[in-house]
Formats: structure tokens, sequence, C-alpha cells
């Protein structure tokens, strides 16, 4: 046997190795707990899709999944605690698009990158709602941009923190409705939304789970849903293009990533299994009462739209001024 010979079936040995140990571990998997770390504290979109999709994904795993919040620091607090986990399947990161894709165009010196990440499966979806205190002297959207006009810097608006998608939206509206507020920070909607409801500050762009309770009880004003279609949970509220304001849509979305070096068996096996929590009666019902709309998307195509998010929200970043700090 010459030495090439010897080598190359060692190399097939050791795939082969490689192989079988792979499948084996995702023929079991999962055999304990599962760990969903949220980059935002509880309440809100992010922390919501979580929630509902850990209950139903124990139901078809058989084990239990842990929600994790590590809020803090735009999200780098638990996006870094996910790129260092062992890639073995238990430890998941409940993405949040804006810093999925935002935060990579807001810093350089980010302790992860997106290349620390195997995408496994977008869950969640939400179109985002113009909230304003009751105090705002606006009733309708043209009137709020009227108003805003009118007392430049006057108001402040709330964001789930620096580079968030609130903030990136909101940034996005002064600059087409060619307006100035105040930007002010938040670690996450939960704080943000009190505040608002406080008169602190008196704006919030963000997804509907984090004010359509306060909406429908009367205590913040909905102007627009920055939607192709009215949300059904307040269907009295006009879309953005019917409100007067056309070309104006932001849709955040939440996607399950896993480190990056686990196996692609245990990624498509959890893939399915997801797919298959969200398909549960008892999972839509949830998420249409917390204004959440499901859409599953496969790792492939996941992959896809981050890096087709990223490019866009690169020009959005730049054009409009936005940094990290």
């Amino acid at each position: 046997m010459t030495p090439f010979t010897l080598a190359f079936r060692h190399l097939t040995v050791s795939l082969a190795t490689t192989l079988l140990c792979g499948l084996a571990h995702a023929q079991g998997y999962p055999t304990k707990p599962i760990t969903l770390i949220v980059p935002n504290p509880p309440g809100g979109f992010v922390d919501a899709s979580a929630r509902i999709l850990s209950d139903s994904l124990a139901k078809v795993v058989g084990q239990s999944v842990v929600v994790d919040n590590r809020g803090g620091g735009s999200g780098n607090i638990a996006y870094q605690t996910v790129a260092r986990a062992n890639p073995d399947g238990y430890t998941l990161l409940n993405s949040y698009s804006a810093y999925h894709v935002g935060n990579p165009n807001l810093n350089t010196k980010l302790p992860w990158s997106q290349k620390d990440f195997a995408p496994v499966a977008l869950i969640t979806v939400a179109t985002n709602v113009i909230a304003v205190n009751p105090a705002v002297p606006a009733n309708t959207l043209q009137e709020f941009i009227k108003y805003l006009k009118s007392n430049p810097g006057r108001l402040s608006y709330a964001s789930q923190g620096n580079g968030s998608l609130s903030h990136i939206g909101t940034e996005m509206f002064k600059q087409q409705t060619q307006t100035s507020m105040v930007h002010i920070p938040y670690r996450g909607s939960g704080p943000a939304v009190q505040d608002v409801l406080s008169g602190q500050v008196q704006v919030f762009i963000t997804t509907p789970p984090s004010v359509m309770g306060q909406v429908q009880a009367g205590k913040l004003k909905a102007l627009a849903v920055a939607g192709k279609t009215r949300h059904p949970a307040m269907p009295n509220v006009p879309t953005t293009a019917e409100a007067g304001l056309k070309g104006f849509e932001i849709e955040a979305w939440i996607g399950i990533f896993a480190p990056a070096a686990t196996p692609p068996d245990v990624i498509a096996k959890l893939s399915g299994q997801i797919k298959a929590a969200l398909e549960l009666p008892e999972t839509k019902t949830r998420a249409d009462g917390a204004g959440v709309e499901l859409r599953y998307l496969p790792p492939a195509a996941l992959g896809d739209l981050v890096t087709k998010d990223t490019a866009f929200w690169a020009k959005t970043i730049k054009s409009a001024g936005i940094t990290a700090d």
C-alpha cells in the first residue's frame, strides 16, 4: 500500500466517522433542555416571539426550552454569549433583525460577527406602529408631521437602544418627513413604553406587541402602521400609505441562530422541529393575541434574508448618519 493510498484511507475513515457522529447526534437531539438567549429584557416583540416559540417547541421536542433574557449593550451581550457557546444545539439565539443586520453596520469592533452564527429558522415578523402619548396635539399622521415641522426638536422619541430598529426606523421617518425629534435610547421596549405612557418621551415607533394593549386601552394613540396592510388587532389604524406617507414601511423579524460550528444535521432537525412548533394551532392563537405574525423560513432562506437586509440597512444607516453612540 502506497503512502498516498494509506493517507486517502485514513481521510475516508475520518470523514465517515465524523459524518456518523453527526448523524448520531442529530438522531438523539435533543436529550436535555434547550436555552434560548434573548437580546432584550422581558416585554415587546423580541421577547414575545421567544416565549411563543419556547412553549410550542417544548411540546414538539419533548424537552424544556428555557428563555434566558440577556438585555443590554444593544444586543451584544446576548450575541457574544451565543457566539462563544458550545456548538451542540442546546444554546440558541433568538435574534432581532436590527441587531443582526444593523449592529455590524454600526460598529466595527463588535465582540461577534455574522459568521459566528448558523441560521436555523425565521419564526416571526412584525410591522411597526407609530405611537404617541395622548398629550401630543395630533390625531392623524399628517397632523403629527405638521406639528413636528412647526416645533423642531420639541418632542423626543424612544428607541430600544442605539442601532435598534426603532432607532433606525425613526431616523428614516425624520429623514423622509424632514422633521426633528430628540432620540432617547432605552434597554428594550418595556422601559421605553413606560416613559412614553408617562409622557417623559412622546413618540415610539415600534412593533405592535410593545404598544398594542396600551393603544386598545386608549393610553397611547396609534397614528399609522408602517406596513402594506392594516394590523388585525388595530383595524382602525391606517397604514402609512393610507395616511399620506407613501414608501415608509418597516418590518422587523426574529430568527433562530446557532453557534457557527453546530453540526448541519442538528440544525436541519431543529429547523424542522421549529416549523412543526409554528404550525401548532395554539402557536397561531398566541401569536395573534400578541400581534405577531408567524413566518417560517428554512436555514438557507434565512441566510439569504440576512444578506439582503444587511445591504439594505447599510445604505439606510449611512444616509441617515446613524452611529452606535
